[in-house]
């Protein structure tokens, strides 16, 4: 019941113990084909260059950025937590000329802040997390998207935390690349992320590739900036997932099998289902911990729908609150990065986790585990409030 990994749906672990079939099988083609049109509709895209890439949520940031900037890039970050400073790492890390405008932990940065920044700056890209973990706060896009469009900037985000369980509309919110993770709303194990990208981005991407020595042909293009990283290379990672199948790297079987079936689930369920749920769940857990007397981080309504963070009390210590609840109750939630480290908790309702049993189960182990270590906390208080909301909630649907 942390920020993520998560308890993964059963039918995603089910699903990657299927055998395992080599990478140019008609099989496993038409597996990446299908997964690809999947995500198009988990992304509310109709972007062509919609694939996974192999690795970590991590390897997807990386290789958005290193595939899109080009040294000497201006790249603008705006940074309200831990992983937009990620984001300037690793930007810097291709050369760019990083500009970031912060704010502090638990706000998010104004429309106006990034509007004139980029005014003053012209950047090639901006670079902006949608959803950050680390203070549980969600960056509006909407607004900076069209702005982005109306001024020629690249917009990419990373929707590690926010996909699958909040509202992201690629194509309706200008957004040229966007990455994500499966450990999160999406309900399924770290290890692959998907990727989006739009026509103008694929382009700028396909301009810069260069097919290595041993594979390529006479008729490929050799670009004199080409992308610098051979695995993050997002032209041969097209290549590989388009018609050509271009031997890139050998596909991890099992993240494909897993990642595909995080995606069924959540289309199956409905994409805004899903998204209701976590919100409903959610609500639900904040509520919970407030009736439990714990004082909410951040600012609620850019707040995330799938994690809440809260002020650890000051009369308890809060690693030995969160050791008896995963030794007793075995539930883990988890503390933060940086400033945060140690003065808050952080608790997820996320993928099969957003579901009214785990959550009154979270909160009722709480508040036994509070009251062992000496917290004064009201008895039922936080089961109480989280029945009130879904008592709320069958009322509106009824």
């Amino acid at each position: 019941m942390g920020p993520g990994p998560i308890t993964a749906y059963p039918s995603v672990l089910s699903a990657m113990s299927a055998s395992l079939v080599g990478q140019f099988d008609p099989y496993m083609t038409d597996l990446m084909r299908e997964t690809q049109e999947l995500y198009r509709a988990v992304w509310s895209t109709t972007n062509d260059a919609t694939l996974l890439v192999d690795g970590t949520a991590r390897a997807g940031i990386e290789a958005a950025l290193i595939s899109l900037i080009r040294p000497g890039d201006v790249v603008l970050v705006p940074v309200f937590g831990r992983f937009g400073h990620l984001l300037a790492e690793i930007a810097g890390r291709a050369f760019a000329e990083v500009h970031t405008i912060e704010v502090p932990w638990g706000t998010v940065v104004p429309f106006s802040l990034i509007e004139q920044a980029a005014r003053r700056l012209r950047p090639t890209l901006i670079a902006v997390v949608d959803g950050d973990t680390s203070t549980t706060m969600r960056q509006p896009l909407d607004e900076l998207g069209a702005y982005c469009r109306r001024e020629g900037i690249l917009l990419y985000t990373d929707a590690t935390a926010s996909l699958g369980g909040n509202q992201f509309d690629a194509d309706a919110w200008n957004v040229d690349a966007a990455t994500a993770g499966l450990q999160k709303c999406l309900g399924g194990p770290s290890g692959s992320a998907p990727l989006t990208l739009s026509d103008r981005a694929a382009d700028l991407v396909r301009g810069r590739t260069r097919i290595e020595a041993g594979i390529r042909e006479s008729t490929d293009a050799s670009a004199p900036d080409f992308i610098r990283s051979n695995y993050f290379d997002l032209g041969m990672l097209l290549e590989y997932w388009g018609p050509r199948r271009l031997n890139h790297h050998t596909e991890a079987t099992s993240m494909l099998y897993a990642a595909r079936e995080c995606a069924r689930v959540n289309l199956s369920e409905g994409r805004d289902a899903v998204i209701r749920r976590h919100r409903l769940h959610g609500e639900a857990m904040l509520a919970g911990l407030i009736g439990l007397g714990l004082r909410v981080f951040g600012e609620p309504q850019h707040k995330l729908n799938n994690v809440v963070a809260v002020h650890i009390p000051k009369d308890v210590s809060g690693d030995a609150v969160r050791a008896a609840l995963l030794d007793d109750f075995g539930i883990e939630i988890g503390t933060s990065f940086g400033p945060l480290h140690g003065r808050v908790w952080r608790i997820g309702t996320m993928g099969f986790n957003a579901r009214r049993e785990a959550v009154m189960t979270t909160l009722i182990a709480l508040e036994d585990v509070l009251r062992r270590l000496g917290a004064s906390v009201p008895r039922g208080g936080g089961s109480d409030a989280a029945d009130d909301v879904y008592a709320d909630d069958e009322g509106a649907d009824s």
